[in-house]
């Protein structure tokens, strides 16, 4: 039990429940920014992308589950964009945003697992801003 609340210390839930918005969020609209993709190569990556935001969901959701013993109830807060530009670079600030808080909550937790959960998203999270920088200056 003294490890369960060592756990739960700190903000550990309160920062899965936001990385769980942020991942659901992620994957209704790269759904949405996919349809409005200019081009098949770059539909099929942001397809990749959602791909691994629904992987990172995953994994946050089973240790939101872990912890608290509740399953998530994650909310959808974006809106969907209207136009593939303004949603690529709403998608690259949303990335990188992701990636600092990932990095921070890497830092503080004092739970192995979680940290590298969060390090190993903010990982995957600076590789999609990139393919959003990309489609920002290329298309």
């Amino acid at each position: 039990m003294q490890y369960v609340s060592q756990l739960l210390s700190g903000n550990i839930v309160t920062d899965l429940t936001k990385a769980l918005n942020g991942e659901y969020n992620a994957i209704h609209f790269y759904e949405h920014l996919a349809r409005l993709a200019p081009n098949d190569e770059i539909r099929n990556r942001i397809l990749e992308i959602r791909k691994d935001e629904m992987r990172h969901y995953h994994g946050f959701s089973y240790i939101f589950t872990c912890l608290t013993g509740q399953q998530p109830s994650p909310q959808i807060t974006e809106a969907l964009p209207t136009d593939f530009k303004n949603g690529v670079i709403t998608a690259f600030h949303d990335e990188q945003d992701a990636v600092e808080f990932y990095h921070r909550v890497a830092r503080e937790t004092n739970i192995p697992y979680v940290s590298n959960e969060f390090r190993s998203n903010a990982s995957d999270e600076q590789n999609h801003a990139v393919w959003f920088l990309y489609f920002m200056n290329h298309h």
